[in-house]
């Protein structure tokens, strides 16, 4: 949103890094007012359909998802363990619409906001929730390995 992305543009460069061989990170979230409103989950749907309608079933398989809630970047505030994990159970939904469910369940998807050594326990143990985008918290090594220990 900071630097006026779109789905289509998301789009292109998704296509563009897989030409080029690399497993993109692709991010999808809400802001707080999508939330709030009750939004979240018309968003996301939008994100996904958008963002990955030229995108083969084949190539999903290269691609990583990353559930990362607009208003929860870089901000300190994180989703609550159950809060992430029912919107990535969404977002595996809308996958399973577009793609089949084994592919969905095959598709890695992560949480984004702000994890950290403090909470990256209960959002790891979340069922959904198949590992993390770690921002700030990578930047401490101690924090980080808190981290890692979380996600064994």
């Amino acid at each position: 949103s900071y630097f006026g992305e779109t789905d289509e543009t998301v789009l292109l460069r998704t296509k563009a890094a897989l030409s080029a061989g690399l497993k993109p990170i692709v991010c999808i979230g809400e802001t707080l007012e999508e939330r709030n409103s009750g939004n979240m989950e018309k968003v996301l749907s939008r994100q996904i359909t958008d963002g990955f309608k030229d995108v083969t079933a084949e190539e999903l398989k290269n691609i990583i998802v990353a559930y990362e809630p607009v208003w929860a970047i870089g901000t300190g505030v994180t989703a609550t363990d159950e809060q992430a994990n029912d919107a990535i159970a969404y977002v595996r939904g809308v996958f399973a619409a577009m793609y089949g469910k084994t592919a969905a369940d095959e598709l890695y998807i992560q949480y984004g906001g702000s994890m950290n050594d403090k909470n990256a326990e209960g959002l790891l143990a979340m069922p959904e929730i198949d590992g993390g985008l770690i921002g700030g918290a990578s930047l401490v090594a101690e924090k980080f390995a808190a981290v890692v220990k979380a996600y064994k």
